[in-house]
């Protein structure tokens, strides 16, 4: 498996007055339902970190377990978010956490002001300080705590040798196809797989493909149901994977992972998708994401929210037009 800047192509270009500004390297990979590539750019075999694109990978043994019998979708969609922060997504986990007799000291994932600019304008008025709820992993980390006390594990369940750690390792092989060469620390401090980007798009067919027909398939339509039914738990107000899972009506769940990591995950077509942009850009993997869902026929590229990261003229403040996004020639 090769090294993320190796074989890595133009994908996405910044015009501005008539001239190339800005250049985007990445890689992306498009896996069937029998975890086969059907169409790459760049290097498949290019290692990565998923970062928060595999959260739904990550919550697997939540559901495999038996820990999670009774969660609801909204609790689903939360376990595979990166959230805003906002009082939606804050009262949410507390909720959820109190329903485990636990609270938010029992969080392992730091805090850090929240995205959402009402919550944080309240903070600011208020005099009030962030808190783990506001951290947009806080969801992850509840579903890790409730398989945690389901598993009776110590406290510390973000270290790399704890049993949920362990639990997750084991599914993201198995779904990936791939033993994980290591982990790098996640920014809310959890162990995150390194694998190709191959094996993160043969992870997501197996999601799309999943028909309930046992255990492990049964996990993966919940939390992909969870996601289509629920996409402002799973980002929020005027982020690409709310806004984009919105415009695309259920056809497919998508989740970015920092850095410029995307998946989605196509359901009536049996593939999943996964893209890396080099220099960890966001408006390059939102534009690329775009370009590969309207692609597969599952976004219409003249939505509003496909036209403000890919196609629309890009103004100033002023309302001027200075310039636009451009897919690489050869690229989807």
């Amino acid at each position: 498996m090769a090294d993320v800047g190796i074989g890595a192509v133009p994908m996405v270009e910044l015009w501005r007055g008539g001239r190339l500004e800005s250049l985007h390297h990445g890689h992306a990979v498009i896996c069937d339902a029998a975890g086969q590539i059907v169409d790459a750019w760049g290097n498949p075999e290019a290692m990565i970190y998923p970062r928060s694109s595999c959260k739904m990978v990550q919550a697997l043994p939540l559901l495999e377990s038996g820990a999670g019998n009774g969660l609801s979708d909204r609790h689903l969609a939360l376990a595979c978010a990166s959230h805003q922060g906002a009082s939606l997504h804050t009262n949410a986990v507390s909720s959820w956490l109190a329903d485990l007799d636990l609270s938010e000291s029992d969080l392992r994932c730091g805090a850090h002001e929240p995205y959402d600019i009402p919550e944080r304008n309240r903070l600011i008025c208020s005099g009030d300080s962030a808190c783990q709820l506001h951290n947009n992993c806080s969801g992850k980390h509840a579903g890790f705590l409730t398989l945690n006390k389901h598993l009776g594990g110590g406290p510390d369940y973000i270290e790399p040798d704890h049993i949920v750690q362990r639990s997750v390792r084991q599914a993201f092989e198995d779904v990936t196809g791939e033993d994980s060469p290591g982990y790098g620390i996640d920014g809310c401090s959890a162990p995150n797989f390194a694998t190709s980007l191959t094996g993160l798009a043969r992870a997501m067919s197996k999601f799309a493909a999943a028909d309930g027909s046992d255990t492990r398939s049964t996990a993966m339509v919940k939390l992909r149901n969870a996601m289509a039914r629920h996409p402002d738990l799973v980002a929020g107000e005027t982020r690409a994977c709310t806004e984009l899972m919105r415009a695309m009506g259920g056809r497919a769940m998508i989740k970015t992972g920092a850095e410029a990591v995307f998946v989605a995950i196509l359901p009536a077509q049996k593939l999943g998708i996964a893209l890396k942009i080099l220099d960890g850009g966001t408006r390059a993997s939102e534009a690329a994401i775009v370009a590969l869902l309207a692609r597969a026929g599952v976004l219409d590229p003249a939505h509003p929210d496909a036209q403000k990261r890919l196609g629309a003229p890009q103004k100033n403040c002023g309302g001027r037009v200075w310039g636009e996004m451009r897919l690489s020639a050869g690229f989807a």
